[in-house]
């Protein structure tokens, strides 16, 4: 057992969080690079690094991320996408992506990115997306070798600003029998509704692929029902601002009474995924409303009320984060038990996009990992 398996355990020295089998859906392809990696790019491409010690390279990613605006937050990107403008870098980081998740205890994570980002140095959309997926595959390989076993696809993502989506949402489809499993809208959430694609989001419906939609996370529930309605999602990225539609009421010192409005109620009955990522809410001021530590975070309201709550880390870079720390951290805020624990890995198996058997048989492997715990 290494050092980072040493890190998560449960409280009191319990079982392993890292070696339990986990389901990563919202984790991006840019936001998860190896600093040793970045530096070893930026040195061959001639790109000029704020820190050129991987060390003091990781501190700044995570100083620069904490700003308590996705703006700001969205700006230390410029690095990473900065050494992903090659076939070559393209796959070794993705190649490099799976193999992190694997030594993460991930067996099935959903990999967003977008290729709109990645033509700068003369490629294709067609081409960027093919290097992703041969580095995909070769991180799959690689953990196979090793005895382990991991299963990824990737979300594809329109950035909402530069209304690119119908040729992105063409792309997914195009390469939807080679790796990708859906369709993704991020950036600049504010005053960029899901409406402005809805183009897109009606072509991918009339061709059955899946979509998820970052929405309540730098803007509020009007985002939230563009995303449903007009995005036809069938997860919410975040979607943490939907607690904004719950009201808490103390009749007395015993008696706390909680109501739902429509749209949390729609959620919640129709089983939407929240795929929501607490440091990285932290880190954007996602939550800011409810207060700045992870105990003010609207997790446990959400799980404690029925919702389809999954755990993620949006950018494990930026937030110096994997999914077992994140775990750890929401265990330590909210006393969570390996039960639940195992019910967030198996809501979001129930919400990877999937074949329904496939998720039944990945579910089962989550409920085999931690009946050995």
């Amino acid at each position: 057992m290494n050092a980072a398996v040493d890190k998560y355990l449960m409280p009191g020295g319990g079982a392993s969080i890292t070696a339990l089998p986990k389901v990563s859906l919202h984790d991006h392809l840019d936001g998860g690079l190896r600093p040793q990696t970045i530096v070893e790019i930026a040195a061959e491409i001639g790109y000029e690094l704020p820190e050129t010690e991987p060390g003091k390279l990781t501190t700044w990613f995570a100083e620069h991320a904490d700003s308590g605006s996705l703006v700001d937050y969205l700006k230390t990107f410029d690095v990473t996408i900065a050494v992903m403008q090659s076939q070559e870098n393209l796959q070794r980081v993705a190649r490099e992506f799976v193999e992190d998740l694997a030594d993460d205890g991930v067996i099935y994570g959903e990999i967003r990115w977008a290729p709109e980002q990645h033509v700068q140095s003369g490629l294709d959309l067609d081409q960027v997306v093919s290097a992703v997926q041969d580095g995909l595959e070769e991180g799959v390989d690689t953990v196979r070798a090793s005895g382990r076993s991991i299963r990824v696809g990737q979300l594809l993502t329109s950035m909402r600003h530069t209304d690119r989506g119908t040729e992105i949402a063409e792309l997914a489809l195009r390469h939807r029998d080679r790796g990708v499993l859906g369709f993704d809208i991020a950036g600049p959430e504010a005053g960029f509704p899901a409406s402005r694609m809805r183009d897109a989001f009606d072509l991918l419906a009339h061709n059955y692929l899946p979509a998820t939609v970052h929405a309540g996370e730098a803007d509020g529930l009007d985002s939230i029902r563009s995303a449903l309605f007009d995005g036809r999602a069938l997860r919410l990225g975040h979607g943490v601002r939907l607690a904004e539609d719950i009201t808490i009421a103390r009749e007395d010192d015993e008696n706390t009474y909680v109501s739902l409005g429509n749209l949390a109620q729609w959620v919640k009955d129709r089983e939407i995924a929240l795929e929501l990522s607490p440091s990285s809410n932290l880190q954007t001021g996602a939550i800011e409303q409810w207060g700045d530590e992870m105990i003010d975070h609207p997790f446990d309201l959400l799980y404690q009320l029925g919702f389809r709550v999954t755990v993620n880390t949006d950018n494990r870079l930026m937030s110096a984060t994997t999914l077992s720390r994140e775990l750890f951290l929401l265990t330590e805020a909210f006393g969570y038990d390996l039960t639940d624990l195992e019910i967030f890995q198996v809501n979001a198996a129930a919400a990877a996009f999937l074949p329904v058997e496939e998720r039944e048989e990945l579910s089962e492997a989550i409920s085999v990992g931690f009946g050995r715990a």
